[in-house]
């Protein structure tokens, strides 16, 4: 069983950066693909973005390509979400999630506020 802990949210102004990261324990993240998810004030939980860990492939939703970057480090057995030119609609949650192969995401963190003042 994986434990996945997030940490990096807090408080930013609009146009500034965010580094989440997701360390994992308990097993390597190696059969996994790893995502990232926000919810934001009053609305649904979507996805923001996923990695394949073997391959190292990774897919976006619309509203964060170019600004955001996942990455895995096979070492540190940890995902981060490189968060740049951060707006105000980014203020949100963020889960890391893990799925093994192709199943659904089951094993979820506990999640990192992140708030992006205008």
């Amino acid at each position: 069983q994986v434990h996945l802990v997030e940490s990096g949210g807090g408080l930013v102004q609009t146009g500034g950066s965010l580094r989440l990261s997701c360390a994992a324990s308990g097993r390597t993240l190696r059969t996994y693909k790893m995502a990232w998810f926000r919810q934001g004030p009053g609305k649904e939980r979507e996805f923001v973005a996923t990695i394949i860990w073997t391959s190292g492939s990774t897919y976006y939703v619309d509203s964060v390509k170019g600004r955001f970057t996942i990455s895995r480090d096979n070492a540190e057995n940890t995902v981060y979400l490189q968060m740049n030119t951060l707006k105000p609609e980014d203020t949100a949650v963020y889960f890391c999630a893990g799925a093994i192969g192709n199943s659904l995401f089951d094993t979820w963190g506990q999640g990192t506020r992140v708030t992006v003042s205008s």
